[in-house]
C-alpha cells in the first residue's frame, strides 16, 4: 500500500491560519478530504496520514472525525498540550481511536529554541510510549542539536522528523544542516519524512537536481528503512 505520510486539511480563516501570507495566497481556501482523494487517485496512492495544522484539541477531534468518515485517511497525527498536567487524560481520550497514531507540536514557532528540553515537555513525551504513539519533530536546522538531545533521553520512543528539518535548499547550503541530520539519525529510534522540500526550494524555479544533495544526506544518514514519503499537501501547492 502506498501512503502519503504527511498532509493537512483545513477550513481556511485568516485568524487561525495567520501563517499563510499573501505570497501563499493559493492556500487561502478550504482543503478537505474530497480534494485530496482526487490527488491520491491520480498518483496511485491508497491512503494518507493527516497531520495537525492548529494547536488545539478541537483540531485533533476534527481530524479524527474526518478519519472516521473517509477510509483513505489511515492515521492522524494530532495535537495535545504535552506540558499540561492532565496530558495523560488527553492521550487516553484520543488513543481510544484506532487511527490516532501520533502527536506533534509546532516547535519551530516557539520563541525558546530549547522548548523541547523543558521538564514539563519531557514529562509529556515520556507518556507517549505507553499509548504506542509516535512524536513528530517539526523544527528548523538550528534546532537539530536540541532534537538529538531529546531523542537520546527516550530510546524506546519512536520519533519522526518532519520535512527533513527544513534545509536551506533555495540557498544551496548543506552545513550545518548535514551535520545536524547525521547526529540525529545516529539514534535508531528516529525516522524521517521525505517531505516539504519544494517549500524550502525556489517556489517558481526549482529543479529536481536541487534536491539531490539533500536526499543523498538523508538516505546515507537514515537508510531507506527509516524513511517515508510525504507530500505536505496542500502546502506543496505554493
Amino acid at each position: 500500500m502506498k501512503i502519503d505520510a504527511h498532509q493537512h486539511f483545513w477550513k481556511y480563516n485568516s485568524a487561525e491560519y495567520a501563517w499563510i501570507s499573501d505570497s501563499m495566497r493559493v492556500l487561502k481556501r478550504d482543503f478537505l478530504p474530497e480534494d485530496l482523494r482526487k490527488e491520491l487517485k491520480t498518483i496511485g496512492f491508497e491512503g494518507s496520514v493527516a497531520v495537525q495544522a492548529r494547536q488545539t484539541t478541537d483540531e485533533t477531534r476534527w481530524l479524527l472525525g474526518l478519519a472516521e468518515e473517509f477510509d483513505f485517511i489511515k492515521g492522524v497525527v494530532g495535537w495535545i498540550d504535552l506540558c499540561y498536567p492532565e496530558a495523560e487524560d488527553q492521550l487516553a481520550e484520543f488513543s481510544s481511536h484506532a487511527k490516532f497514531t501520533g502527536v506533534r507540536h509546532v516547535l519551530q514557532d516557539e520563541p525558546d529554541d530549547q522548548f523541547m528540553l523543558r521538564d514539563s515537555f519531557l514529562k509529556g513525551i515520556s507518556l507517549l510510549v505507553k499509548f504506542n504513539l509516535v512524536y513528530e519533530i517539526l523544527i528548523f536546522t538550528r534546532h537539530l542539536p536540541y532534537a538529538a538531545k531529546l531523542v537520546e533521553k527516550f530510546p524506546e520512543q519512536k520519533f519522526v522528523l518532519d520535512h527533513m528539518a527544513k534545509p536551506l535548499i533555495r540557498d544551496k547550503l548543506l552545513s550545518p544542516w548535514r551535520e545536524g541530520i547525521q547526529q540525529l539519525a545516529f539514534h535508531p529510534n528516529v525516522y524521517c519524512k521525505l517531505s516539504g522540500m519544494v517549500t524550502e526550494a525556489s517556489w517558481t524555479g526549482w529543479r529536481k537536481k536541487d534536491f539531490t544533495p539533500y536526499l543523498d544526506v538523508i538516505f546515507e544518514s537514515f537508510g531507506p528503512s527509516r524513511l517515508m514519503i510525504g507530500s505536505d499537501w496542500p502546502v506543496c501547492t505554493v
